[in-house]
This record gives structure tokens, C-alpha cells and sequence, in this order.
């Protein structure tokens, strides 16, 4: 076989010569992809079983240089991000916070914050990189990549610090990997060295090769939810091999389509999904009975597969088609397919909880009934929105940024306002917040409210008079309040902090339930006379309330 690839001492080319080398490389093993340019088989991350959540569908689009973000709840696409050139690899961490991109053109991972669908930070790796995964504790990263013409790299990424530490050097052109449950193992298929390499990942150390009759171009891996085999997509053997992790053996080879590039096993371990390159098709593999129980036809070059670590889906990218199918597997039928970037390639999941960033008319009345739009992120799967404990009416997804509701009754005061989504609900924010309001009456005669200024003698005491729509407690003034301040009588800016506002022996609030009335006597200061006070009454719904005087 030949090798097109230029040595590690060779003149470094630019970033397209190198990706039409790697190109050449595949072609050699794979001459029916040559056109498409979409050429090297890839491996999608697998994780073990999650509860059923809202997730994001993350694809990487190799000649759009971009990562599409697919929402499967509503069958649309929720962010292109940009990414470095030619993004083939895609994991997402077990805490579904980051999605690293591999970039093969560029040499370096994009790490996209999910929060935010933006690169977050972007890490230089080893020449022509291409799969990626995460240890189960999302402490490390490994990323595959070309060192010469007969041997290639898993550059070994501490995700804290976001640099290499360290380099395990495996067999030709890695172009899958996938760690064991307990993460002390890492499989590395080897397209070009027809071999399966086993890192040790406490010592970083290559501690098996493993290679058998009629496994030629492993192009792809994945591992068991269990942890007792490792599945191989040969793509030029159109087969599938097994292998006893506890022996590091190959136990037998499963036939399947044409052009195997892909495999993913579903969160139960009962079935592996395998999209064959060349034959346009998804062969399921009953691991139980090592057969293929079913084939699927998908859309043109079927590139990636994932068995979505939730259950019940798997998602195949196909290259030619620039899309993304959603596969049911409880019948093993397509039942959605949306557009993505050109030359869509690796794909993975992330479990993404909504944020809620804002509420627009974030107050009113205590009776509920106003309408609010509520903005934040990831809210497209939104099915409750709770003010406080309350659930509120009339929800309506806007877009995957905007939901409106109906205010619920509630008590007077600040809430907390969340959505839920099946990923679970949103955190609670000082931004996330509506005020239940008293219906305040404004102040009663002999009283006026702004911009009226009240007129009297300085050393008199004044009623502040007002209503609340009922007897709201004894306690309905908030702490530190009322207050009194010195303004500038023509502007009514202030002139000095605010005091509290004393009372005229002591007399403190009263509620008269007849009239329905609050008063508090305010008593004015004789000291005062010549200027112009602003009275402030807050409630403790957290609104404050003014009236203007001019003591004489």
C-alpha cells in the first residue's frame, strides 16, 4: 500500500495541501469517497445510559468548517458555530458543558461552551488530527492524529488547563477512539495500521496490539456500556469485529454493509449501529447473537453514527446528502432528517439545561393574568414555566431564545422564575425574577402623588394614607422604610441620603378594615422648614412608593 503523505521532516505545507493529503491517504483505502472528499471514516462518542432530557445533537461539517447544533425536539437547527478548518471529530464532556472539535485542517480542538454555542477557548494538538473522546470524568481529552507515514498519536489533553501533556504513539492514521466505562482503557482503531491500540490511561502507555485475519481498516470503535467488548468498523473489509476486552482477542467478525466507517451501541448494549460508507445503509448488529437483525437506508454516505446514550434514537450523518437522520430504534425507521453544514462527519450529544437570562414586564399584580416573555438559552424544549412553585398558563414557545407565559395568582413579592425542559429546569438568577405586586392604591387625600407637591408647615404631621386591596399583615412595610430625603425643589434631585421617617408618637401603621385603608403618620421635623422632602414607602413586595412635600 502507499502511503501519499509527506515524513514529519518534510516542508509544512498549507492548510488545504494537507488536508488533500489526507485525502489521498483515505483514497487509497477508499477510492469510492474520492470525489466526495469526505474520505475518513470516523467514530462517534459514545457515553454511558442517561435519563431521557432535552439534548442538542452536535455535528461537525467538514468542508463548512462549522459545527451545526441540531435540536431532534423540534427537528430545526439552533446555531452554526465556526470552527477552525475541516472539523471532523466531535465528543462531548460527560458534564455536557463543552463539546471539543477536532479541526484537521488547522491542527487544534475548538472548544464550544454548549451554554452559549460559541468557541470558547482553542487548543493546538498533533499534525492532521481527527477523533476525539472524553475519560468518563471528563478530566482528560484524547485526540488521534498523524505523526509519519507509520505511526500516528493520541495526544493525551488535561481539560482543565487545556494543553497536551503528553503524546502514546499507536499504529498508522488513528481514526476511532473509545475509552472503557472505568476509563482505564483506551481503544484506538487504526485505519492504515490495520490494528486496534490499547492505551493504559493511569500510565499513558500503548499495553496491546490487537490484529486479526480479515480486519483490514479499522476505521471506527466503540465499547460496551458494560465494559466486556469493543466493536470495530473495517472499512475495507466490510465487516465488524468483536473483541474481548478482558483478552484483548478478536472472538469474530460480523458481515455488514459495504464501507464500514462508523459504529455506535446503544445505551442497553443489545444492538450496534454501523453505517456503511458505500452502500448508503445502517446494518444493526444484535450483539446477543453477533448477526445483523436489521439494514437501514440512509441518506447519501452515510459518514457517522450515534446511538444516542439517552435510548430510543441514533443519528446518522451522511456526507454526500449534507444531513443528519433521526432513526427511531424501536422500529429501526428514519423518521426526520434536517439539513446541515457541507459535509456533515462526526456527530455527539449534549444533555442541555435551558437559562433563563431575563423576564420582560418582570412585575404585576398579585391576581397573575399579564402575559411576560421570558429570554434566555436552550428553551425551545420548554414545557413548564413555574413562578416560584406556581406553574403558570398559556406557555408558548417563541424559538429556542424566547418563551412567553401567563402570570399565575401569587402571593405579594419577588419569585424565582424557571423553565423546565426535559433536561431539567433552569437555575435560579438574580435576572430570573418577577415582583407580585401589592395593588397600591396611590396615597389618599389629604395626600397627593407626584408630580403634585404636598404643601405644609415644618414641626406638622401628615397621614400617609393608602390602600392595598385588602389587610396584607401588619408587616407590610418593608424593613428600613419609610424614609424621608431633602430634594432640590425645582429639579427634585436629591440633596442628602435618606432617614427614616419618624412617626408622631410613635403611632406606627394602622389598617382601618372598614375603609380599607393603611395610614401611617408621618411626623415632620420643624428643622425642616424652607425645604422640599421626598417620603419613599417601600412594601415588602419590593416596590417603594413617593410623595413630594414643601414644608413652610
Amino acid at each position: 500500500m502507499t502511503v501519499v503523505r509527506s515524513g514529519p521532516d518534510a516542508p509544512r505545507k498549507t492548510g488545504r495541501h494537507r488536508r488533500s493529503r489526507r485525502r489521498a491517504v483515505a483514497a487509497s483505502v477508499a477510492g469510492a469517497l474520492a470525489a466526495l472528499g469526505v474520505l475518513a471514516p470516523v467514530s462517534s462518542a459514545h457515553a454511558a445510559a442517561e435519563s431521557p432530557a432535552h439534548r442538542l445533537v452536535y455535528v461537525a461539517n467538514l468542508r463548512g468548517n462549522s459545527v451545526t447544533a441540531y435540536d431532534p425536539s423540534t427537528n430545526a437547527v439552533v446555531a452554526t458555530i465556526p470552527v477552525g478548518t475541516a472539523p471532523e471529530g466531535v465528543a462531548v464532556s460527560p458534564d455536557g458543558t463543552q463539546a471539543y472539535v477536532v479541526n484537521d485542517g488547522s491542527n487544534t480542538v475548538s472548544v464550544i461552551d454548549t451554554a452559549s454555542n460559541t468557541v470558547a477557548a482553542t487548543i493546538p494538538v498533533g499534525r492532521l488530527p481527527g477523533p476525539v473522546a472524553f475519560s468518563p470524568d471528563g478530566s482528560r481529552a484524547y485526540v488521534g492524529h498523524y505523526v509519519n507515514p507509520r505511526t500516528g498519536g493520541v495526544d493525551v489533553i488535561d481539560t482543565a488547563t487545556g494543553t497536551v501533556t503528553t503524546t502514546v504513539l499507536v499504529g498508522s492514521q488513528p481514526f476511532g477512539i473509545a475509552l472503557t466505562p472505568d476509563g482505564s482503557r483506551a481503544y484506538v482503531a487504526n485505519l492504515l495500521g490495520d490494528s486496534v491500540s490499547v492505551i493504559d490511561t493511569a500510565t499513558d502507555t500503548l499495553t496491546a496490539s490487537i490484529a486479526g485475519p480479515g480486519v483490514r481498516s479499522p476505521a471506527a470503535v466503540a465499547v460496551t456500556p458494560d465494559g466486556s467488548r469493543a466493536y470495530t468498523a473495517n472499512f475495507n473489509s466490510g465487516n465488524v469485529s468483536v473483541i474481548d476486552t478482558a483478552s484483548n482477542t478478536i472472538t469474530g467478525n460480523i458481515a455488514v454493509g459495504s464501507g464500514p466507517g462508523s459504529v455506535s451501541i446503544t445505551p442497553d448494549g443489545a444492538r450496534a449501529y454501523v453505517a456503511n460508507q458505500t452502500a448508503n445503509t445502517v446494518s444493526v448488529i444484535d450483539t446477543a447473537s453477533g448477526t445483523v437483525s436489521d439494514t437501514i437506508a440512509v441518506g447519501a454516505t452515510p459518514v457517522g453514527v450515534l446511538a444516542d446514550p439517552a435510548g430510543g434514537t441514533a443519528y446518522v450523518t451522511s456526507g454526500r446528502a449534507d444531513t443528519v437522520s433521526v432513526i427511531d430504534t424501536a422500529t429501526n425507521t428514519v423518521t426526520a432528517t434536517a439539513a446541515t453544514g457541507r459535509n456533515p462527519y462526526g456527530l455527539a450529544t449534549a444533555t442541555v439545561a435551558p437559562a433563563v437570562t431575563g423576564v420582560r414586564a418582570g412585575h404585576g399584580p398579585t391576581a397573575g393574568g399579564g402575559t411576560v416573555t421570558i429570554t434566555g438559552t436552550h428553551l425551545s424544549g420548554t414545557r413548564t414555566v413555574l413562578f416560584g412553585t406556581v406553574p403558570a398558563t398559556g406557555v408558548t414557545v417563541v424559538d429556542d431564545f424566547t418563551v412567553r407565559a401567563t402570570v399565575p395568582p401569587g402571593t405579594a413579592g419577588g419569585v424565582d422564575v424557571t423553565v423546565a425542559t426535559p433536561a431539567g429546569p433552569s437555575a435560579a438568577s438574580g435576572a430570573a425574577r418577577y415582583t407580585y405586586e401589592y395593588p397600591f392604591s396611590g396615597f389618599r387625600p389629604p395626600v397627593a402623588d407626584p408630580p403634585a407637591v404636598n404643601q405644609g408647615h415644618a414641626g406638622r404631621a401628615f397621614p400617609m394614607k393608602f390602600s392595598l386591596g385588602g389587610d396584607r399583615g401588619p408587616d407590610v412595610i418593608a424593613r428600613g422604610y419609610p424614609t424621608v430625603r431633602q430634594v432640590d425643589c425645582a429639579t427634585g434631585e436629591p440633596l442628602a441620603p435618606p432617614t427614616p421617617a419618624g412617626t408622631a408618637g410613635n403611632s406606627g401603621l394602622r389598617y382601618d378594615a372598614v375603609t380599607d385603608t393603611y395610614t401611617y403618620v408621618w411626623k415632620t421635623s420643624a428643622s425642616h422648614a424652607g425645604t422640599c422632602r421626598q417620603f419613599t414607602l417601600g412594601l415588602n413586595d419590593g416596590t417603594t412608593h413617593t410623595a413630594l412635600f414643601r414644608l413652610t
